[in-house]
């Protein structure tokens, strides 16, 4: 038995005879069934849930062939990778099984051996039967580590297995020159991106853009994106941020003989949080499922005449999409299909044809969770006829519906002329109604987050001496500090006048408040004369005809912490709010007061 003690010089000293024993130790592995499964969970970066895992396998603990790259490279070399594979996947359903996982199991499988005439065929579908599993549950993963590939027959073998029910997926996308290749040949359900692409990928925009465009990619071809290798928190919420569906790496777990169910608690609280900007509030919560009209689909052996005959019969069908076993690979636009068909003979000549000839393979295709926003740019990036011909709105890959352009156009139109209507003038900031909303939308959504009331102190005497003019440029400018202290998922709302509303789920929301209260200590006393800010403030005359002096403008900040479930609805949060501005406003100065009360804590802390 080959153990740890075998290090490299040993093996450069003894080639031949450390080979022949590489090759004995293999060859008892297998003989003995000595291969441990692990999984990795992949998770749902919108859902934040897990969906399923990859399995991986594990040599010997002690042995030199613990570790999967020297297992395949000994296995490659000693002309016994099927056998490895064979009994790798074998080991790992029967322990996804065994544990009763829940979701899809991904088998990583070489392209090579898939193609192997003497591969044993149907193996996996016998132990599926056995094991209790479907083979819905299954996603073959193809590893890129063969040296050449014959196309053709690589896609009849994914074809053989799509039609017993199993999903296919590539592996490491990025990493060599084929990939992009293997991709458009076979049509996979899933794409792993490569970690490569991911590490750092929130301080390179290269690498951003690269994801940006395989997710794009995917969303036209009705792919799914996982990205793997996410080992920090940033990449993770880069990930998300981008809209790829799904993450997988060691910051969400790590490879496992007993791997987790449950996400941790903190990935969970840093994905449910919403992102949201003032320039697309409602978009955001608006997504392509509002669009969604049922087509009957079409088949692609349907000929060209019985085609013709559904437009011919219904003058509002505008385009019709071309579905094989549930999955959408394309459609056939009403124009297109009539002006081909009005040239001299073609109608003859290809009346009895498959429409599949007729058909825009190109097609935009979107899941229906996605936002019109992303749709509204994923279709201007695109080419026009996709504006008039439409797209198919698909359900995780499987067809659902159609939408228009026509209709994406009238409720982003109307959306934004919402936005606009709701909008404080001055600042342009969303005012009170999509603040009640951003509210009640994050109460229903479950997460944390901390309201801050912000208001301007000695703002009335001082718009009194100096002018209204003088007063908006304050509010103006506050509302610009307010925005430069807020983070991608913190919301900002102008209620009027001299008050504002900061929604913060970010996690030093108190940091940003005091670097807030910094800016306004720096800049506000500008605003006054060389004599009042050597004094301090201003004086003013009351109704009795008192002097009354009013210190240079601050900001009082009332911070409330919202826990999931504490508060029904806006209403009472906003009541709140008041309630810890009012003690805000007691303190002089820039200040900020955080009222942690709620029904079952009555403790106030400034």
């Amino acid at each position: 038995m080959i153990n740890g003690i075998f290090d490299n010089t040993f093996a450069k000293e003894h080639d031949s005879s450390f080979g022949e024993a590489l090759h004995l130790h293999l060859h008892d592995i297998v003989q003995s069934n000595l291969l441990t499964a692990v999984f990795q969970p992949i998770l749902d970066m919108q859902q934040a849930k897990i969906i399923g895992y990859e399995g991986l396998i594990r040599g010997p603990a002690t042995s030199v062939l613990h570790t999967p790259i020297e297992l395949f490279r000994v296995a490659r070399a000693c002309g016994m990778v099927a056998e490895v594979e064979y009994l790798s996947r074998r080991t790992v359903l029967e322990s996804f099984a065994k544990q009763n996982l829940s979701g899809k199991i991904f088998l990583n499988v070489s392209p090579d051996v898939l193609l192997q005439p003497d591969s044993k065929n149907g193996e996996t579908l016998k132990y599926l039967e056995e094991l209790g599993l479907q083979p819905n549950q299954v996603i073959i993963e193809l590893t890129e580590n063969a040296q050449a590939l014959d196309y053709q027959l690589l896609r009849d073998a994914t074809q053989h297995y799509r039609n017993m029910g199993f999903e296919i997926a590539i592996d490491d996308l990025g990493e060599g020159f084929s990939g992009l290749r293997l991709w458009s040949e076979i049509r996979p359900e899933y794409v792993k991106v490569d970690k490569h692409f991911i590490h750092n990928i929130h301080l390179d925009p290269v690498k951003m853009q690269f994801a940006r465009s395989i997710q794009e990619i995917a969303a036209k071809s009705g792919a799914l994106v996982i990205a793997e290798g996410i080992e920090i928190q940033d990449e993770l919420m880069a990930i998300r941020d981008l809209g790829i569906t799904y993450g997988q790496g060691y910051h969400i777990g790590r490879p496992s003989i007993l791997p987790s169910q449950v996400v941790p608690t903190e990935i969970t609280k840093s994905l449910m949080r919403i992102e949201i900007s003032r320039e697309n509030l409602l978009q955001n919560r608006a997504t392509v499922e509002k669009l969604l009209k049922h087509v009957s689909p079409v088949a692609p052996t349907c000929n060209n005449e019985d085609v013709f005959k559904m437009f011919d019969m219904n003058a509002d069908l505008y385009a019709l999409p071309v579905v094989v076993d549930g999955r959408p690979i394309g459609l056939i636009g009403r124009n297109m299909m009539i002006n081909d068909y009005a040239r001299p003979y073609r109608r003859e000549l290809y009346g009895r044809k498959p429409c599949e000839m007729m058909m825009d393979r190109s097609a935009i295709i979107v899941d229906q969770m996605i936002s019109l926003q992303e749709l509204s740019d994923l279709i201007l990036k695109s080419d026009p006829r996709h504006l008039s011909i439409g797209f198919i709105i698909t359900d995780n890959g499987i067809y659902r519906g159609m939408g228009s352009g026509h209709d994406l156009l009238r409720i982003i139109s109307q959306m934004q002329i919402n936005a606009a209507r709701y909008a404080n003038p001055l600042t342009m900031l969303p005012g009170n109604v999509p603040i009640s909303e951003q509210i009640d939308s994050l109460l229903e959504s479950g997460v944390s987050f901390v309201a801050c009331y912000c208001d301007l102190d000695n703002f009335k005497p001082f718009n009194d001496v100096y002018g209204f003019k003088k007063g908006d440029e304050v509010i103006q400018l506050t509302g610009r500090l307010l925005t430069e202290v807020c983070g991608p998922y913190d919301f900002l709302g102008h209620i009027g006048g001299d008050d504002f509303i900061v929604l913060f789920q970010s996690e030093h929301w108190e940091t940003r408040c005091e670097e807030f209260l910094s800016k306004v200590s720096d800049t506000f006393p500008q605003f006054y004369t060389s004599v009042d800010q050597q004094r301090g403030g201003i004086e003013t005359e009351d109704r009795q005809g008192e002097r009354r002096f009013h210190s240079i403008l601050s900001i009082s900040i009332g911070a409330l912490i919202v826990e999931p479930d504490h508060y029904p609805s806006h209403h009472e949060v906003s009541a709140a709010c008041v309630n810890a501005k009012k003690q805000a406003k007691k303190i002089p100065g820039n200040n900020l007061f955080i009222e942690r009360r709620t029904e079952n804590n009555p403790e106030v802390i400034s």
